[in-house]
């Protein structure tokens, strides 16, 4: 039985007691220390295939060459034409310090700081599925000549971490794992280029190194989002230079989710954000989950790990509710929640990923409503990769019904 089916039986009966409990859970809910952390021995968990990326790439790609689904067709040929190879390698690498300014309450200023960073995530993340959907080595020769010489330049080793202003260290996160996921995707299918993959996994390492080495506050950045966030790049680049340290790193941040995980499913750290609890607990599962299917395909069972009475399921679950729901938020979070993320598809692109796993039939329905999902750096083309052709012919293009019914309480 689905874990949302056979939940939603007891759904009913828990919401009430959530209600009145979960600001009592979340505030005693004591959170795995850093230290706590990486004392965990986890030494059974090891790279077991330098190649395998977080998707089967072998079986995506004659997958989509046969295929007859109209969705993926428009995505594939959208995607065969790929960019200019000359004018993504005429674009500077970032090899200055450069400061960031936080999101809230400057969204502007946020935005026009991060321009490069996006670009790079962008086009890494466009060269490796234009190699997917076109199987021409042009594109995963030039991703490689496009990472290589940022590698050359140097680039992101200026960086210096400011704790009073965190937010190059948080952009960071989001470079590193674009691109060692584009780079895995791309790697196995080279012929030649030894001196260039050298000097790309080289630079990886070093940066993912140096970027995990810094803990954040204990208060914050140490143990949440920022932390899964780091997980995934640990863990794929992990995988890329058979560093098992750094792999179990990844692997640790799942364990220390579910330390902290409340009974409910609640991540404490992600509802204490007030008016958007629910966009954090989210967002969270758009890392952890992500890093999960890294770690899977290295050959371990880990969406199905228990640790401490809780598992990942939990917090899928706990995440529709408060979607139905946001009352199950308790007296933590406000019933007035932000909703405009609901409306925003890179934030999915953890659900197809889960859809490939598991049956949900509130989650299929949101996905159904958003793809094609894209993410410029978690993974790219999700859809492309992950989504089933018997699961949607077509995308939903009505954009009046996609906000009424997609996100307006999720239950259609």
């Amino acid at each position: 039985m689905p874990h949302a089916v056979a939940k939603g039986l007891t759904i009913a009966l828990m919401t009430t007691m959530a209600s009145i409990n979960l600001a009592a859970d979340t505030s005693s809910r004591s959170t795995m220390s850093t230290e706590e952390r990486e004392d965990l021995n986890l030494s059974e968990y090891r790279v077991t295939d330098t190649n395998a990326s977080y998707f089967d790439v072998n079986a995506v790609m004659p997958l989509l060459q046969q295929t007859d689904n109209a969705l993926l067709l428009q995505l594939r040929d959208n995607l065969s034409t790929g960019p200019s190879c000359r004018q993504k390698l005429n674009s500077e690498p970032i090899t200055t310090r450069g400061a960031i300014p936080s999101f809230y309450p400057r969204p502007d200023a946020w935005e026009l700081a991060t321009g490069p960073i996006f670009g790079f995530e962008d086009s890494v993340s466009t060269l490796a599925g234009a190699y997917v959907a076109s199987s021409d080595p042009y594109y995963a020769e030039c991703l490689v000549h496009y990472l290589h010489g940022w590698a050359e330049a140097e680039a992101l080793t200026a960086f210096v971490y400011d704790s009073a202003r965190p937010q190059a260290w948080f952009a960071s996160e989001s470079m590193l794992f674009a691109a060692a996921m584009a780079y895995s995707v791309v790697r196995p299918f080279i012929d030649g280029l030894e001196e260039e993959r050298a000097d790309i996994e080289q630079w990886l390492h070093g940066l993912a190194l140096e970027h995990s080495s810094i803990h954040g506050h204990e208060e914050d950045s140490c143990c949440n989002n920022h932390l899964y966030r780091r997980a995934l790049y640990a863990s794929m680049i992990g995988v890329l230079v058979e560093d098992d340290d750094l792999f179990r790193f990844g692997v640790k941040a799942l364990y220390s989710a579910l330390h902290d995980m409340t009974e409910e499913g609640a991540l404490p750290h992600e509802v204490r954000r007030g008016r958007r609890a629910t966009h954090y607990q989210n967002y969270a599962l758009s890392y952890l989950i992500t890093n999960m299917q890294v770690i899977h395909r290295q050959g371990y069972d880990i969406f199905n790990l228990e640790y401490e009475g809780s598992n990942i399921h939990e917090a899928v679950d706990y995440l529709f509710q408060i979607l139905d729901d946001p009352a199950a938020l308790g007296d933590y979070a406000p019933l007035e929640q932000y909703t405009g993320f609901l409306r925003d598809p890179q934030y999915f692109t953890w659900m197809e990923i889960y859809l490939s796993h598991f049956d949900h039939p509130k989650m299929a329905s949101l996905v159904t409503r958003i793809r094609p999902a894209y993410n410029r750096s978690a993974g790219g083309h999700i859809t492309l990769y992950f989504m089933d052709p018997s699961a949607q012919q077509h995308i939903y293009t009505n954009e009046r019904r996609r906000d009424t019914e997609a996100f307006r309480g999720l239950n259609n």
